[in-house]
């Protein structure tokens, strides 16, 4: 009987294992990414031309964007273009739409207290709670450093 070490299955996982097209992947995020920007671009040409400041036309994409992200993950069209456009898909707000809509899309079953209200930021409620514990403690570490410039 011959031994099966690790070596051996390593080789034999490697042949067997798909390929991955990494390099049509990277497109299809590189355009879908931008597209997704092009858009924003777009609607922030098209505010300030009805008439908003830079600022609240900028707000008015964000806004835009994400309830444009929410929708298309409610009615399951966001994750059939994640399927092809992959990390494209994860500019920053669109993204986190998506991470908000979902959990409480696939737990709207159980009611909108236990399911939706619960179960809504279950993905996003992390990078929430971190993000800004680490621009807390950004801030205290820059005031330091500015403080103690400011005794030198």
């Amino acid at each position: 009987m011959q031994r099966f070490d690790k070596e051996r299955f390593a080789k034999i996982a490697e042949k067997k294992a798909p390929r991955s097209a990494s390099f049509k992947n990277a497109l299809w995020a590189f355009f879908v990414g931008g597209g997704i920007c092009l858009l924003g671009e777009g609607l922030l040409f098209l505010y300030t031309r009805l008439g908003l400041s830079e600022e609240t036309a900028a707000l008015g994409v964000t806004v835009t964007l994400v309830f444009i992200a929410a929708l298309l993950t409610a009615l399951g069209v966001f994750d059939r273009i994640a399927r092809y456009a992959g990390a494209g898909t994860l500019v920053p707000v669109t993204g986190f739409a998506n991470s908000v809509v979902s959990p409480a899309m696939d737990n709207k079953s159980e009611g909108l207290i236990l399911g939706v209200g619960a179960k809504i930021f279950t993905v996003a409620g992390p990078v929430i709670l971190f993000g800004i514990l680490s621009g807390a403690l950004y801030g205290i570490i820059y005031s330091i450093v500015f403080w103690v410039g400011e005794m030198l």
